[in-house]
């Protein structure tokens, strides 16, 4: 199983920017998606969760800001990243719980992929 993140990029303040990850393998099923993000000398930190029903969590700095989406069908999680400001810059991590073809559950991470934000 591993999960695949489009590339980030660098923006200027206030624009979009939109992230995509696809989970692939021998998966069963999957629970839980979401994004961290780690800026340089910091810990990384929840961005985004949401369930595979739908219920979605943000961290505060990005509420009303950022929007997660799941495709269940295609195995895929996105964020939209609108109106982004410089501390927003950070390496961005997708994650998965993913049980797999025998059943076992565990945590999966996508590659990390840079977003700059220039002010």
């Amino acid at each position: 199983v591993q999960l695949q993140a489009s590339e980030g990029g660098l923006v200027q303040s206030g624009g979009s920017l939109r992230l995509s990850c696809a989970a692939s393998g021998s998966i069963f099923n999957i629970g839980g998606m979401g994004w961290y993000r780690q800026a340089p000398g910091k810990q990384r930190d929840l961005v985004a969760t949401i369930s595979r029903g739908g219920n979605t969590a943000y961290a505060d700095s990005v509420k009303g800001r950022f929007t997660i989406s799941r495709d269940n069908a295609k195995n895929t999680v996105d964020l939209q990243m609108n109106n982004l400001k410089p501390d927003d810059t950070a390496v961005y991590y997708c994650y998965a719980r993913i049980a797999t073809a025998d059943r076992i559950w565990d945590d999966y991470w996508g590659q990390g992929t840079q977003v700059t934000v220039s002010s």
